[in-house]
């Protein structure tokens, strides 16, 4: 089988790169608006999201409760949990922003462009997949800033919690709303469209990324973090996805799920959207010089899980057509 570099992820590297030598451009004294831009980017991205969503596909999925059960409980609670196990042994500040970017990765909801992809490539629930994929991102906006306010009120004293939320009605929750409206209008357009409506939500994503780069460059935030501590930080996130993926497979047995609806629950419940990840960064830790270490755990994890449920979509598929 042959395995291709995704594209997206050698973007983020670029990304990075170019925050790296060209810094001032993400600066807060830059004359490029990239706040704004953010901003109403964010509010684009959500408002096709809820016009891509079908409200009649959400209602027939209703119907398999146990995997919709199990994916939500392991995108949501699950690998929180997984990550609070490791809070004890947090010993200094450093070792603190690190363990809040693992939780701030295991908080967010999951992706829905690739885990239908590859689940439909693994001959899983497609249907199913699409159900937990899009109720995902809808749970995440609420769930996700309060798991992440357990923690941020104790690190950070000045953060105002009145204005983050609602900069998560503004800029998240109406325009969902609005996309779900014009849904029945603007629908099919936006399906028709997906694949441009997909470039322009990567451009933002990157656009965030460059940004909280550029600012953790420009402090020097990133001297702070030695190369053992990003070793560490790269096996940290490995085994967190092996866990998560092994535990929800087991799981999925015990409950006597089809076949279909295992391979569902397992792509489903261990993905982490790299969209919200970096709209909720923007929204829940603003402009804070340390935003480039609280990415980087969910960067890795975004390359890290793709390249092994592509591996894994890959066999159970040829698998299945050996066993026709």
């Amino acid at each position: 089988m042959k395995f291709k570099i995704d594209k997206f992820v050698l973007f983020i590297i670029g990304t990075i790169i170019i925050a790296y030598f060209f810094p001032q451009w993400g600066t807060q004294d830059s004359n490029v608006p990239i706040d704004t831009i953010s901003v109403i980017g964010i509010a684009l991205i959500f408002f096709f999201y809820g016009l891509k969503l079908n409200p009649s596909q959400l209602k027939s999925g209703l119907q398999n409760w146990k995997l919709h059960l199990l994916v939500q409980g392991a995108t949501f609670i699950m690998f929180p949990l997984l990550v609070l196990l490791f809070r004890p042994w947090i010993q200094n500040e450093e070792q603190e922003t690190i363990w809040l970017a693992f939780f701030f990765l295991a908080a967010l909801p999951s992706t829905v462009s690739s885990s239908v992809v590859m689940v439909s490539m693994a001959k899983g629930n497609v249907p199913a997949a699409i159900f937990n994929a899009s109720i995902s991102g809808i749970i995440g906006i609420v769930i996700t800033p309060l798991w992440m306010g357990l923690f941020i009120v104790n690190t950070q004293t000045d953060f105002d919690f009145t204005d983050i939320y609602l900069k998560l009605i503004v800029q998240i929750i109406i325009p969902v709303i609005l996309g779900l409206v014009l849904q029945r209008f603007l629908g099919e357009l936006a399906h028709k469209y997906n694949s441009k409506l997909t470039v322009f939500d990567k451009a933002i994503i990157l656009l965030i990324i460059y940004k909280s780069f550029a600012e953790s460059f420009n402090n020097n935030i990133f001297s702070v973090v030695s190369f053992l501590d990003l070793s560490f930080i790269f096996i940290g996130v490995l085994i967190l996805f092996i866990a998560a993926f092994t535990l929800t497979g087991y799981i999925s047995r015990k409950l006597k799920l089809k076949k279909e609806d295992q391979i569902t629950a397992q792509f489903c419940g261990t993905k982490k959207s790299l969209v919200h990840g970096t709209v909720f960064s923007k929204i829940l830790f603003g402009n804070m010089a340390i935003l480039g270490i609280l990415l980087l755990p969910l960067m890795l994890f975004h390359a890290i899980q793709i390249l092994i449920i592509s591996i894994v979509a890959g066999k159970l598929a040829k698998s299945q057509v050996l066993d026709v």
